[in-house]
């Protein structure tokens, strides 16, 4: 698949599917961008990258059997983030598929796979580098479903139910990335 099968292959889906996609997408690459910018005075950042991979990083959930977002796939919602990294690995955006597989809440490691019986690959799927941290924090504030973008309340309410541990790593972020 080259990246023009890639962009046939988003639009061939229900139009409000990439709508939904769309503006969540944007939605996440503005805040992480905004969050890049401020970030880049203090640390070496890729800035470019941030916004390209914030605009991709969902890209997946077009493969998902998700009727509330409108996706009419065949995979497990859980699974957006494996079936992105592996489109945007066929053609050739490996750096940007990382980013895929590690974006979902505040990452997955192999334990939450096994304890939550996800029916993903068993490896370790959490940010590695600062880009994937900034994606992984912004994407946290943006529902696809509500239209307004999440508290730090609302946030750690959602992250609750995974146990202490994500909340502690959000805060760590929260606190990172509102410092800038």
């Amino acid at each position: 698949m080259d990246q023009a099968d890639l962009i046939a292959l988003v639009y061939a889906g229900h139009p409000k599917a990439r709508e939904v996609l769309v503006d969540h997408c944007r939605k996440v690459a503005d805040f992480a961008k905004s969050i890049a910018l401020r970030a880049s005075e203090t640390a070496d950042i890729d800035i470019s990258f941030v916004e390209e991979a914030a605009l991709l990083h969902d890209i997946g959930m077009i493969k998902t059997k998700a009727p509330k977002i409108y996706c009419s796939g065949t995979e497990p919602y859980i699974c957006h983030g494996v079936l992105g990294a592996e489109l945007l690995r066929s053609v050739g955006l490996d750096r940007h598929a990382l980013v895929c597989e590690r974006h979902i809440g505040i990452g997955l490691s192999v334990h939450d796979i096994l304890s939550q019986h996800l029916p993903l690959p068993l490896r370790e799927m959490r940010p590695q580098n600062i880009e994937e941290e900034i994606i992984a924090y912004a994407d946290l504030f943006f529902s696809k479903t509500k239209p307004q973008k999440k508290t730090p309340e609302e946030v750690r309410r959602s992250l609750s139910k995974y146990g202490e541990e994500k909340i502690i790593i959000f805060e760590r972020w929260h606190s990172q990335f509102t410092s800038y």
